[in-house]
């Protein structure tokens, strides 16, 4: 009989520390909507505060990232208003206007990086902080194209704070070292206001939502393969509807495929092509999920996602390609892979390490806590399958302040034979404040 429990069991309100005890988990059945996709939401505020005219997110993710990029847009005169739970309205003149404050970055790597390209072509300065997690992060590689492209930018060695003195901005071509939406977006984002093109090359082709929102605002941009080139444009204000995160349905595919009896659908999940690595990893490790009931909302690809629980997972390779389009899920396949026969390799993933914590040490090390087999590589991990994964459980996980940690963690104890503490659950409001609730709903 499989019993899941969910309880607070410590609360700290000194530092908000919380300790969630998760034990071995009945099927999960029903239907559940996934919560909004992060990425999109951050671009829709920022596209819809740079167009003239008036913009209505629906689905916008209640996340605290993405709240720290609304409320930053706030800071430089951007008119929102919050007219529903999920839905705000965004008027804005194009113009932006200097805050008096730094404006506060949260935990958001992708407010960060990405709002540091549209100041580095305003006419005034701006200071970006953050907290102590994101203080971490490098920022060197936003800071050196844009550099190239006229800008001046302060820092702490490369780190948080940021100080970006708006100049003057022309195009470059500029070819990526690594595959990263964040960097591509920045350096999209600062070309609408410079002079001349901007073209970004990857090795790789990444998540590409500020492409995909930029056409459908009216911008001039070309898309050819890993290429993508802006021209200065102006926006046209446009409704947006947010789908859902395929990152957070991620979770609950795993969960799915490894809890036995199990049998949902999520709906409502962005099946984004430059996103769905999740899912061909699933198929090649061959779990039971069907995409049904495809759509297009608001330009991005759109499916529900039916899951049955599967008992003959096969191990994978995980490497080259499929790293822009899973690097956040990889935390959470780690632990499906621990539920396959045979072994799953993941190469060529080193940017984990440059996550909100060294996400490659941190996750072995966890994992091994609880009985997985999982092996430490420069590039990445191997987990040996089942047969040598017995998850014991019966220990307690740190999350290192990373939400997708948590989340991953959260997963592994619905298969654990004694019940697991997570230490520091609180992080998981940093991306899915209804993380735990959508779980409760698969009853």
């Amino acid at each position: 009989m499989f019993v899941r429990i969910h309880l607070l069991s410590t609360t700290l309100e000194s530092n908000k520390m919380v300790i969630l005890r998760i034990g071995k988990s009945e099927p999960l059945r029903g239907r559940i909507t996934i919560p909004s996709d992060k990425s999109i939401s951050h671009r829709a505020v920022m596209l819809s505060s740079l167009a003239e005219g008036r913009s209505v997110i629906t689905n916008f993710s209640n996340g605290a990232d993405c709240r720290s990029t609304m409320n930053i847009f706030k800071q430089l005169g951007v008119r929102i208003n919050e007219i529903g739970k999920k839905t705000i309205e965004i008027v804005s003149d194009k113009i932006l206007k200097k805050s008096d404050e730094p404006l506060d970055a949260g935990n958001s790597g992708t407010t960060t990086r990405l709002i540091s390209g549209i100041l580095a072509g305003q006419n005034f300065d701006s200071q970006i902080i953050g907290d102590e997690s994101l203080s971490k992060r490098p920022m060197k590689r936003i800071i050196l194209p844009l550099t190239q492209m006229g800008a001046k930018i302060d820092s702490v060695d490369n780190h948080l704070p940021l100080t970006i003195h708006g100049q003057n901005l022309h195009g470059i071509v500029y070819h990526s070292p690594i595959s990263s939406a964040q960097v591509k977006s920045s350096l999209l984002l600062a070309g609408l206001n410079a002079e001349g093109q901007t073209t970004v090359i990857e090795p790789l082709l990444s998540r590409n939502h500020t492409e995909i929102m930029l056409k459908y605002m009216g911008a001039n941009v070309n898309i050819n393969g890993n290429e993508v080139t802006v021209s200065p444009s102006v926006l046209t204000a446009r409704d947006i509807e947010v789908v859902g995160d395929i990152s957070s349905a991620a979770f609950f595919i795993t969960a799915g495929l490894i809890v036995p009896g199990s049998d949902f659908v999520i709906k409502n999940v962005g099946i984004n092509e430059t996103r769905t690595g999740i899912l061909d990893v699933v198929q090649r490790m061959g779990g039971g999920v069907n995409i049904i009931n495809q759509r297009v909302v608001s330009g991005e690809e759109c499916a529900d996602i039916h899951v049955k629980y599967t008992d003959n997972l096969k191990g994978c390779v995980i490497e080259g390609n499929d790293i822009p389009r899973l690097i956040d899920e990889l935390p959470v396949i780690a632990v499906l892979a621990s539920q396959a026969d045979g072994e799953t390799i993941v190469k060529n993933a080193e940017d984990l390490r440059n996550k909100e914590a060294d996400r490659i040490t941190c996750l072995v090390t966890e994992l091994k806590k609880i009985g997985v087999d999982i092996e430490e590589t420069p590039d990445g991990f191997i987990v040996n399958g089942k047969s040598k994964c017995m998850l014991k459980g019966d220990a307690e996980l740190q999350t290192y302040n990373d939400h997708r940690l948590a989340m991953s963690f959260y997963i592994a104890g619905l298969v654990c034979e004694k019940e697991i503490a997570i230490d520091g659950f609180e992080w998981t409001n940093i991306s899915f404040p209804e993380f735990e609730e959508l779980m409760n709903q698969l009853k």
